[in-house]
Formats: structure tokens, C-alpha cells, sequence
């Protein structure tokens, strides 16, 4: 089904859609399709975060926080916080911010590099890689729940269309910081 200016509808009422249709209604010339996606994806985004169920709130951790930690435990050796910057998406004062809180929690210890004083090399502690082995399976089945609503088909069908989504959207933000 597709609305009068082209773009997707969706069969039920989200928040989302009433704000098309106001838009659509300010300014009828205006193809608002991309605000059906764009929206959706933002407001999705939103509504994970202020989860209070989700098991890394319970932990105490945000996303960014985990992801960090999870970065750390993934890769399975030190990283530097510019290589944990890389590896999170997230700008160097926020890693260092992170690593400030994850360090006094003793989730994380840094040690100087030996033969350049500026460069840190950041590690999980003990009970760091533990709070990620032992929150990963919780926060999987709780993405899980949250997805319940799709079939297995519609999952992989949405991961597929995000993840063209993603590397589109990389690419021309790599180009444009290049």
C-alpha cells in the first residue's frame, strides 16, 4: 500500500504516521516518504534506549557503555581509547568520559604504554568480562522479545534492508570525513 505522495504507509498507527500525515496536510506538494523511514528508525532508536526493563539498565550501564565493554571482550585484547572510539562509533572525549566511569566501577584498568607516555592501552578487569558474559545472554533474549513482534522472515528482511541502510550511510560519512 502506498500513501498519495508515493511514499510506504503501514497498516497500523504509530506516532510516526500521525506526524506524516500533519506534514502532509501543512504541505501536500512535499513527498514525506522519507520521514516514514527516517522517523521510524529514530523513534525505534529512542524507545530501546528509555527501556527500563532492558538488562543493561538493571546492570547500571548504558548502551555506549556496553558497547565499549563489549568492544574489549569481542576483540579479546587491549585496545587504545582512539581504537575503542573506532571501534564504537563514538568520539574520543566521550570514550574517554566512558572510561573514566568504567574505570572507577573496576570494570576496566588502563596502564601507559611503555614506550609512548601519551598512549593508554585499556583492558577489561575480571569482573568486567564477567558483567559481559553474564549480561550478554540476558540483553540477547531481551532483543529478541522486543523483535517477537516480526516473524523470522520480517527480521531478516528488516536486518538486510538496515544493513544497506548502514553501509550507505557509512560509506558517504567515510567520504565526507576523508
Amino acid at each position: 500500500m502506498t500513501a498519495t505522495n508515493g511514499g510506504p504507509t503501514g497498516t497500523r498507527r504509530d506516532t510516526v504516521a500521525a506526524v506524516v500525515r500533519q506534514w502532509q496536510a501543512v504541505h501536500p506538494d512535499l513527498d514525506t516518504a522519507p520521514m516514514e523511514i527516517i522517523g521510524r528508525i529514530n523513534r525505534c532508536a529512542a524507545l530501546l534506549q528509555q527501556a527500563e526493563d532492558a538488562p543493561l539498565r538493571r546492570a547500571g550501564l548504558s548502551r555506549p557503555e556496553f558497547d565499549l565493554l563489549g568492544a574489549l571482550r569481542r576483540t579479546g585484547h587491549e585496545l587504545t581509547p582512539s581504537e575503542l572510539a573506532r571501534e564504537t562509533f563514538s568520539s574520543g572525549a566521550a570514550v574517554t568520559k566512558r572510561l573514566k566511569q568504567l574505570t572507577e566501577r573496576g570494570l576496566v584498568e588502563r596502564r601507559g604504554d611503555t614506550r609512548d607516555r601519551r598512549v593508554a592501552h585499556v583492558r577489561l578487569t575480571d569482573a568486567g568480562r564477567d558483567l559481559v558474559d553474564g549480561i550478554l545472554p540476558e540483553q540477547l533474549a531481551y532483543e529478541t522479545t522486543v523483535l517477537s513482534g516480526l516473524d523470522p522472515q520480517g527480521q531478516g528482511e528488516l536486518a538486510v534492508l538496515l544493513g544497506a541502510l548502514l553501509g550507505q550511510l557509512e560509506g558517504r560519512l567515510g567520504a565526507l570525513r576523508g
